[in-house]
């Protein structure tokens, strides 16, 4: 089975946008939300749960205090302060981040309301210095106006975002608190039936109608997509981190298949007597003492403990694949990883990994196991190990039922995998530093009146502005350089179409010959496009300065041009240069005569090495294999 059918299986799919928005201060402190690789302090902390006001323990919480994680956090004392470190309480609201709120709302006919709680929503993994996230519902309802078809809105919220994720290892996480607190718009979106692609296109058109306010931030990072996925006979499933339009598209159709799947697993489940519990698990370190497997050699050097784990009547089912890719040994592995644990064997895939089938047979005697019954190997240390046990048991339970709630990750290859269980019901209550805070009529009533273009008019706007065609105005306004691109065009001396072609066009495709994007700073660009607009560089020498910088070669522009020699080459030496390249293919030049001269600029422009014009080197080739 390959092909699903979406609206078969009943693919329901609700978004959580996630957008940064561009203030000159953080929500609760006068810090800049600004980003540094310069860290000037370092400080840790450990997760320890708590009960909540009700009582209990979110299931979530008790899922990552199992890691035993030491959390480390960087801050810059020009983007973090006491604020950051939960060190001070939280300083008044953030006036400009409350009124583009107030103003998306608006844009999304969605009801303000006129006093606006703070609340505090537990976060577990570390990325909120106090653990836990503010948060506060600006406005409920509205609707998102998509190819004719209104797709309703559930609420509006203004939050703090979290810290960035710098390393995550076996031990330790490490974060950046450059972006904590920067203001973050949440919109949430009704579920709705659809396929992957109509979904890409809802996604769309909500970030560029958030582009259209010209209030918030670009780029990798500033925008992000959580997803709810369900099909018929399932629980929700949250899919966090999706940043990519494409990628989203895929990620959704991986998790509905996914989902599927495991359907289908447990209908064969439920036909079987399945039996699995803390009775079940066996120490195996003296059984596999002989074993020549070298990831088991190495857990017994490291005095790991060998667990073994068994099932009755499972054979089979833990490399069972209703879909390509789909099975319950792959989830249980992913778990398993989660612990700081290398990995999980499992009965269907041995023997293998330098087990062999005595080591089989020592096992299966050991566990006293039937023919239809399956087994699971494992090595850890305690209490680690114990916890991943406890894990592993329990998701063969959950998976007679189905699909168990749970948050996941999006991955780089459109596929999910296991993060952390679902949190419990009591994960938000009240923030007790910040009283209430009023929304006036006069508020509201400026926002309404200050809804901006469209998108579609946005992009009219710019074709008519710069005489830029549909698809690279599109593409323009889309991007994170928008604002760069309307600034660098203040130089009448730039053509608006290079502009924007080298802009969307030309850093991307150093980006795919994998060069780091992120080493390219606004000030390098600005700067450069000064240079060409001031006759100091060639426009071949752009993409020279860029590849440069983005593959760490060089810091500066001015660094850039010494290490590449791209400053303009005068007349004299240019064609010295093409005397020489002329003088080297003479044969070629009487065989061709003026048709050489294609040939000849593309040893020229590699010659030159963009220290002088494609239209220069064109028209002194020409002229000279003219006069020959």
């Amino acid at each position: 089975m390959t092909e699903i059918d979406f609206e078969k299986i009943g693919l329901k799919v609700g978004l959580e946008v996630h957008q940064q928005l561009n203030t000159n201060k953080k929500l609760f402190c006068k810090c800049r939300p600004i980003e540094s690789d310069e860290y000037t302090e370092k400080f840790s902390r450990s997760l320890r749960t708590a009960k909540s006001e009700l009582g209990e323990l979110d299931p979530a919480a008790l899922f990552e205090k199992a890691k035993s994680k030491k959390i480390n956090y960087y801050a810059n004392s020009q983007s973090s302060c006491l604020v950051e470190k939960d060190d001070e309480p939280p300083h008044d609201l953030d006036h400009d981040a409350k009124k583009i709120s107030l103003l998306i709302s608006s844009m999304l006919e969605s009801k303000i309301f006129s006093e606006i709680h703070v609340m505090r929503k537990t976060v577990i993994d570390g990325s909120n210095t106090s653990g836990f996230q503010r948060t506060m519902l600006v406005s409920q309802g509205g609707n998102l106006k998509v190819n004719g078809k209104n797709i309703g809105v559930q609420a509006v919220c203004l939050e703090e975002d979290a810290a960035k994720l710098l390393k995550d290892e076996q031990n330790e996480r490490n974060y950046s608190l450059d972006r904590l607190g920067v203001p973050l718009v949440e919109i949430a979106l009704e579920p709705v039936s659809a396929k992957p692609f109509e979904v890409k296109e809802i996604a769309l058109t909500l970030g560029r109608l958030l582009r259209a306010t010209r209030m918030v931030k670009r780029g990798i990072g500033s925008i992000r997509q959580d997803v709810n996925i369900s099909v018929m006979n399932s629980g929700v499933v949250e899919v966090k981190g999706v940043q990519q339009l494409d990628q989203l598209e895929k990620i959704i159709g991986y998790e509905a298949k996914r989902q599927h799947g495991l359907i289908l697993i447990a209908e064969k489940l439920k036909k079987l007597s399945i039996t699995i519990s803390n009775e079940d698990v066996f120490v195996i370190t003296e059984v596999f003492k002989d074993c020549e497997s070298k990831i088991i050699q190495k857990a017994l050097k490291s005095n790991a403990k060998i667990n073994a784990i068994r099932v009755r009547n499972f054979s089979g089912m833990f490399g069972f694949e209703p879909y390509s890719g789909i099975r319950l040994g792959k989830e249980i592995g992913q778990i398993v990883r989660f612990f700081g644990i290398g990995g999980v064997f499992h009965s269907d895939e041995l023997p293998n990994y330098g087990i062999n089938d005595s080591d089989v047979d020592k096992v299966r005697k050991h566990l006293e196991l039937a023919d239809g019954d399956g087994f699971l190997i494992i090595a850890g240390e305690d209490p680690k190990l114990d916890y991943a046990i406890d894990s592993i048991i329990k998701r063969i339970q959950d998976a007679v039922n189905g699909v168990p709630a749970e948050t996941r990750a999006a991955t780089q290859d459109g596929e999910t995998i296991f993060l952390r269980p679902r949190p419990g019901a009591s994960r938000m209550y009240p923030e007790t530093d910040i009283p209430s805070i009023s929304v006036m009529p006069e508020e509201v009533k400026l926002a309404r009146e200050n809804i901006p273009k469209s998108w579609d008019d946005s992009i009219a706007e710019i074709q008519q502005k710069y005489d830029l065609n549909f698809q690279l105005s599109e593409q323009i306004f889309d991007s994170e350089y928008m604002e760069m691109f309307e600034k660098i065009c203040e130089n009448k001396k730039n053509s608006p179409n290079f502009v924007a072609s080298i802009l969307c066009s030309s850093i991307t495709n150093l980006e795919r010959k994998g060069l780091d994007a992120m080493l390219l700073k606004p000030e390098h660009i600005i700067e450069s496009f000064e240079l060409l607009a001031s006759g100091k560089i060639p426009k071949e020498s752009l993409e020279i300065i860029f590849e440069s910088i983005m593959s760490g070669k060089s810091e500066n522009v001015s660094i850039a041009m010494q290490s590449t020699d791209v400053s303009s080459m005068d007349e004299a030496e240019l064609n010295g240069i093409l005397d020489k390249i002329i003088q080297n293919n003479m044969d070629l030049v009487k065989e061709r005569g003026e048709h050489a001269v294609v040939t000849l600029m593309g040893i020229a422009m590699k010659e030159v090495r963009g220290k002088a014009s494609g239209k220069m080197v064109n028209d002194l080739l020409r002229k000279k294999v003219s006069e020959l």
